[in-house]
C-alpha cells in the first residue's frame, strides 16, 4: 500500500484493525441495527436477517478472510475513514439491471466511502478510493470500478454520499466508462473505471 499524503496511511481492514473499523462503521449503541457497509455486500435476504450486534459480528468474519473487505485511512495514527472493495462477482451488483457490466473482466468494485467527522473536506475520500483500488490491484484485480453520482457542482446529501462522486473517482485515477440507469440521492450514477498502472 502506498502512502499518498505523508500524514495519511491506508491499510487493509484486517481483524487486527476491527476496532478501528467499528469506530467508523459501527453504531454508538451496540444493539442498534445500522448498515455496517453490508447492504451492498450481502444478498438481500442475508442482509435483512442480520440485526443489532450480528451485523458487526458478520463484518468481523469478513476481516478474518485472506482478503480484507476494504481499507482504512489513518491520519497521524488515528482512524479517519473507510472504503469497501471486493470482486463484483461476490456482490449483489453482479445481478444489477441498472448498473451494466462493461466487459467480461473479473472487476473489483469500490462502492462505499466514509470519512469521519473532523477529517472531511481534506481530500481523504480521494485517498480512500485510490487506496481501495490499489489494494484491489494488489489482490489481482484486472480493473476496478465505482458507481458514484454525477452531481456536477451540486451538493450531495451526506447520508447518500457514501457512493462517492464522479469528481472524487476522477481524482483517484478513474475515468467514466459509461452511464447507468441507477440514481442515488436524486443524481444519476455513472460507471467509473480504473485500469492497473
Amino acid at each position: 500500500m502506498g502512502v499518498h499524503n505523508p500524514a495519511v496511511v491506508v491499510e487493509p481492514a484486517t481483524e487486527a484493525r476491527f476496532d478501528d473499523l467499528a469506530a467508523v462503521l459501527g453504531p454508538k449503541n451496540p444493539q442498534a441495527t445500522v448498515c455496517w457497509c453490508l447492504s451492498h455486500r450481502l444478498p438481500a435476504a442475508e442482509n435483512r436477517s442480520l440485526t443489532g450486534p450480528a451485523r458487526g459480528d458478520r463484518v468481523r468474519e469478513l476481516t478474518r478472510q485472506d482478503v480484507a473487505p476494504g481499507v482504512l485511512a489513518y491520519v497521524d495514527g488515528q482512524v479517519a475513514g473507510w472504503a469497501a472493495t471486493a470482486p463484483r462477482r461476490q456482490l449483489p451488483y453482479s445481478r444489477s439491471r441498472k448498473i451494466p457490466q462493461v466487459d467480461d473482466l473479473d472487476v473489483w468494485v469500490v462502492w462505499c466511502v466514509r470519512v469521519q467527522p473532523g477529517h472531511r473536506r481534506q481530500g481523504l475520500a480521494v485517498t480512500l478510493v485510490r487506496g481501495a483500488a490499489d489494494y484491489a490491484f494488489s489482490q489481482g484485480a484486472p480493473a476496478v470500478e465505482g458507481y458514484p453520482v454525477d452531481n456536477g457542482t451540486e451538493r450531495v446529501d451526506l447520508t447518500m454520499a457514501y457512493v462517492g462522486t464522479r469528481t472524487i473517482f476522477e481524482r483517484a485515477g478513474f475515468h467514466k466508462a459509461m452511464d447507468t440507469q441507477s440514481v442515488s440521492g436524486g443524481f444519476p450514477r455513472v460507471l467509473m473505471r480504473r485500469d492497473p498502472g
